[in-house]
């Protein structure tokens, strides 16, 4: 008899958040910043499933936040 256990594939469900819940991860977002960047399509992609609620999707903040990167240069170099 072999104890090998039978690996399962991990299935991970999607983790969406209000757009209060992104104001806390991300510092100094406030509603009004969010509603104003949906509103000018400018930043975190969106889903409405009604037309009072707004989600997010945790790991497309994390994009999101991620390509607003701004390089610098190491200390020393002009």
């Amino acid at each position: 008899m072999s104890n090998v256990t039978a690996l399962r594939k991990a299935t991970t469900q999607p983790v969406w958040l209000s757009p209060e819940q992104v104001c806390e991860r991300v510092p100094g977002m406030t509603p009004g910043i969010l509603a104003d960047l949906r509103e000018n399509r400018r930043g975190p992609a969106y889903y409405k499933p009604s037309l009072r609620t707004v989600i997010y999707l945790e790991s497309e903040i994390d994009a999101w936040i991620a390509e607003t990167r701004v390089a610098t240069r190491p200390a020393g170099q002009s």
